[in-house]
């Protein structure tokens, strides 16, 4: 039936029960056929409870980042916490290290200035023995 009015009209001449329910089961195959897609269409109905579905499955996401973010930066704190731990304990041996080391230094140099001291000493009176 290519029009309304016309399955209007071939339902109002129809004689009875049966040839009208043949007039509407052909108006229903053509309509199949013109519209073969017309099963896959989507209706304001499923175009809201989808939009309803994403929205809690967006809000779930949302939680469990937004949980993941926290565990992350805790993790992250204690580790930052180990680290200046470890950064201190190094920097103190370094200290320590470095103390030594100067220890070392001024000893050496007292080792050789002393001598060196009672060298000239010895030297300079040598001289004014001379003259």
């Amino acid at each position: 039936m290519p029009s309304v009015v016309e399955l209007y009209e071939a339902l109002a001449s129809a004689p009875d029960d049966r040839a009208r329910a043949r007039v509407i089961a052909e108006a229903f195959e053509q309509l199949e056929d013109r519209y073969p897609h017309l099963p896959d269409l989507a209706t304001q109905q499923h175009l809201r409870e989808t939009e309803l579905r994403l929205q809690r499955e967006i809000e779930q996401v949302q939680a469990n980042l937004t949980v993941q973010i926290e565990q992350l930066r805790g993790e992250v704190k204690t580790e930052i916490e180990q680290l200046r731990g470890e950064v201190k304990t190094e920097i103190e041996q370094l200290r320590g290290e470095v103390k030594t080391e100067i220890e070392r230094s001024r000893n050496t140099l007292l080792a050789w200035l002393v001598p060196l001291m009672f060298a000239q000493v010895g030297a300079m009176a040598a001289l004014v023995k001379l003259l």
